[in-house]
């Protein structure tokens, strides 16, 4: 019998705006870092989930700009975290009922990439 592995996923999101989206995903969504160097900064979203910020200036990508990527989080409760992040003073979307039985809002990261936040 194979033993089973353990996956994990790193979105890698290519910035200009280096140092506020570092600043937008430690400090307001609180993800905990994982690794950290002067250009490259590795969130934990799940246990098989990382978000990483890279400066453009330092790689050979450069940032999509935000353009064409939603970034989508389920959470146990929307509104309740629609709550904490608006007092936050994040700019965040109305939050709206799905007809799949979901609530959701949208905002968007300093570098213009779209995250929507949902649960059911």
């Amino acid at each position: 019998m194979m033993k089973e592995v353990t996956h994990v996923v790193n979105t890698i999101l290519y910035c200009r705006r280096w140092k506020e989206m570092v600043s937008f995903y430690r400090h307001r969504l609180a993800f905990p870092v994982t690794f950290e160097n002067d250009w490259f900064v590795e969130f934990k979203v799940t246990d098989h989930a990382r978000i990483s910020i890279a400066n453009e200036q330092r790689a050979t990508i450069k940032s999509s700009g935000g353009q064409g990527l939603t970034l989508a989080f389920q959470v146990d409760k929307a509104d309740e975290t629609w709550q904490n992040l608006k007092a936050q003073g994040v700019d965040v979307g109305k939050i709206k009922d799905h007809p799949w039985g979901g609530r959701a809002f949208f905002l968007f990261d300093p570098e213009g990439n779209r995250l929507e936040v949902w649960s059911v």
